[in-house]
């Protein structure tokens, strides 16, 4: 799974699409449908194909991913909020907007109810959010929810981790 992760990164496309495709086939046949290490797969070849604009491909692997992460691990757990980022951004990628919006709010909520509106994690998804409205060109909302994210990150790293951003 490292590896297709690496070559994904590298952009060997292929190799990473063959390991990906052979881990979800083995973590199906070893671990059952439901478990969330078939959820990480379906969510990494998801990812795949998004890089590559394989969006019909991608949509089903990460609802499936969506599905099983509910089942296995419940609505609060940190794999499920971080599929609805990223099908949200594969859905930003589509310029499909309500969808994505409407996914980045609900992961937002999730964390905000149960990390708490100071915890490093929800200001990853107001970041998020603030980067959905910045390729959308909205500015002001971007710049809104970018600015409470490094307020959040400030309080929480301190200053030296915002030094950089600022």
């Amino acid at each position: 799974n490292n590896l297709a992760v690496l070559y994904k990164a590298m952009g060997f496309y292929s190799k990473a699409e063959q390991i990906h495709l052979k881990v979800l086939q083995l973590r199906r046949k070893l671990l059952g449908n439901q478990h969330p290490d078939v959820g990480s797969s379906l969510n990494n070849l998801a990812g795949l194909y998004s890089n590559t604009n394989e969006y019909s491909k991608a949509e089903p692997l990460y609802k499936e991913a969506l599905i099983i992460y509910e089942a296995a691990l419940g609505l609060n757990h940190p794999n499920y909020m971080s599929a609805l980022d990223n099908l949200a951004g594969m859905y930003t990628l589509m310029e499909d907007y309500n969808q994505a919006e409407k996914l980045l709010k609900r992961a937002l909520a999730l964390r905000e109810k149960n990390l708490g509106a100071e915890h490093i994690n929800y200001a990853l998804s107001l970041n998020n959010l603030g980067q959905f409205y910045y390729n959308k060109g909205v500015y002001g909302k971007a710049e809104s929810y970018y600015l409470e994210a490094l307020k959040i990150r400030k309080k929480v790293l301190g200053t030296y981790a915002t030094e950089v951003v600022v």
